[in-house]
């Protein structure tokens, strides 16, 4: 069925999908994957470091999809937000950066309210509370106080432990005590970080704090307390609202105020910032605010209005450029949840196509949480390339499969097996259709979650992991996969089509 004699590469991501301990606390050991078993003990494979300093982040963060897409488009080491605002948080420059200084003299000038709004973690993935307690010191330096800064905080319970935000919240009081600021409001990021047009989700935190819409209290941490009793974890936490004594919220967001968003990582704080200040949404009774709205990194460079703390380093000659350089074809497929990662992130931030590249998304399934739908649309994903690989011989593609990630943070270890064993099956369909028309493939995954799913007190492990991830060569040139890191697959690829490596792509060829 080999129509041509040119090479062609897929890159397969299965995402979430790391090395973990033989015991009861894997869901990949525990699923029955009989085609990854077959290629692990029938074709080269190895050892990837996909967390840490190894993908830019700090020594024992760990990965996620973002920088791990970031680093295999990169074809390099990519340092990411997360390392240079610790930095920056760790020795005071808040205070001198022009951005964060005009918001708050603004704010001062003009007798405006300031709000924070972002994930109260310290899971490093979207967001650190070292960066909301120096924003609130600084706010301190300049002026301000807590009659006019608050807190909105997005728990976490995904990332961090389930019901970790108690926790979170008790440190960020003690450290209020000293700096400045109030906090006004609690909601569980499940409603106030969807990625996903689940508008209605978006509504809730909209409401919240726009409005004041939820459940009243004076004690933060009985509240969410109250929420644990009920089986509600931090993920999910119903709107809080922090009262004074007349039963009115201590405070809403309303036109002329400054909203600083904390989140670094841009898919998940996109959606409520398009809210708050982008578009209206009548459907959802939800219209913009006339507010000076502060991003800690770029979330979307058609924003208007909002401005940058840290933007964005460029990347230049990722491998889609690379591929686009030399005149070859790619093709970027994923469901909604990992779409942006294949495309955005792993272009290194650039939205646009490049030239030669087609996108194709497949729509996520539209369930509370990925429990209740394991197998995701992975099956939609694997006809679709299947009949672009039938149709169009694209020279490049590059495949995620969300499912054990995206199913991992749910904590529910059958559907988790569920979810590994789905991709097991339509890895299979994708291999042996690419097989038949000539392509090699590189199986990996981005980093660890799925294989780590209990903790040692036996409670429900939500968080990605630092564990190492596998990575399966199928090419009939190169018998040998050397270990290495994330940003070693670009130029991998680019070698194994026989194209030139841009010099920027510092990362090692691992195959020989």
């Amino acid at each position: 069925m080999n129509n041509s004699n040119q090479k062609k590469v897929a890159l397969l991501i299965l995402d979430g999908l790391g090395y973990g301990k033989e015991d009861n606390s894997n869901a990949v050991r525990a699923a029955q994957i009989p085609f990854l078993d077959k290629l692990l003990s029938t074709y080269p494979n190895s050892k990837l470091e996909a967390s840490g300093e190894s993908v830019g982040l700090p020594d024992g963060q760990m990965g996620n999809s973002e920088v791990g897409h970031m680093n295999l488009g990169a074809g390099r080491v990519v340092y990411q937000e997360l390392g240079r605002i610790n930095k920056a948080a760790r020795e005071g420059d808040f205070n001198s950066d022009p951005t964060i200084q005009k918001a708050f003299e603004y704010a001062r000038a003009n007798n405006k309210r300031v709000h924070f709004i972002g994930l109260l973690s310290d899971g490093g993935v979207h967001a650190h509370i070292d960066h909301l307690k120096a924003l609130c010191d600084t706010a301190q330096t300049f002026g301000l106080s807590n009659d006019n800064v608050f807190i909105h905080a997005f728990m976490d319970g995904r990332d961090t432990d389930p019901n970790g935000g108690v926790g979170y919240l008790q440190d960020l009081q003690a450290h209020l005590v000293h700096s400045c600021g109030t906090i006004a409001s609690a909601i569980g990021r499940y409603y106030a970080m969807d990625r996903d047009n689940r508008w209605e989700r978006v509504q809730q935190a909209y409401n919240l704090l726009t409005q004041g819409i939820g459940t009243h209290t004076t004690d933060i941490i009985s509240a969410v307390q109250n929420s644990y009793a009920e089986g509600i974890t931090d993920e999910f936490i119903k709107p809080i609202v922090m009262v004074d004594g007349n039963d009115l919220p201590v405070a809403t967001i309303t036109d002329g105020d400054v909203v600083i968003c904390f989140n670094f990582r841009t898919d998940r704080g996109r959606e409520i910032s398009i809210a708050l200040t982008q578009e209206a949404f009548p459907a959802y009774n939800m219209v913009p605010l006339n507010l000076y709205y502060v991003t800690m990194t770029a979330y979307d460079e058609t924003f208007k209005n909002v401005h940058v703390v840290f933007e964005k380093d460029n990347l230049s000659q990722t491998l889609g450029e690379a591929l686009a350089a030399q005149g070859k074809t790619q093709v970027r497929i994923a469901e909604t949840e990992k779409y942006p990662h294949v495309t955005f992130f792993f272009s290194g931030g650039r939205e646009k196509e490049f030239e030669g590249e087609r996108r194709l998304l497949i729509p996520s399934p539209k369930v509370a949480t990925y429990d209740l739908q394991p197998e995701m649309s992975a099956v939609g994903i694997t006809q679709a390339i299947s009949d672009d690989i039938r149709n169009n011989q694209p020279d490049f593609i590059c495949l995620n499969f969300a499912n054990p990630d995206m199913v991992g943070h749910t904590g529910v270890f059958d559907a988790v097996v569920k979810a590994v064993e789905t991709v097991d099956r339509c890895t299979q369909q994708v291999v042996e259709t690419g097989l038949a028309y000539g392509y090699s493939f590189i199986i990996l995954a981005d980093h660890g979650n799925s294989e780590f799913m209990v903790n040692d007190d036996g409670s429900p492990n939500t968080a990605h992991t630092t564990n190492l991830v596998p990575c399966i060569l199928i090419d009939k040139d190169y018998q040998h996969i050397k270990d290495g890191k994330l940003g070693d697959i670009a130029p991998t690829v680019l070698k194994l089509l026989g194209l030139n490596i841009p010099v920027e792509m510092s990362g090692d060829v691992l195959v020989y």
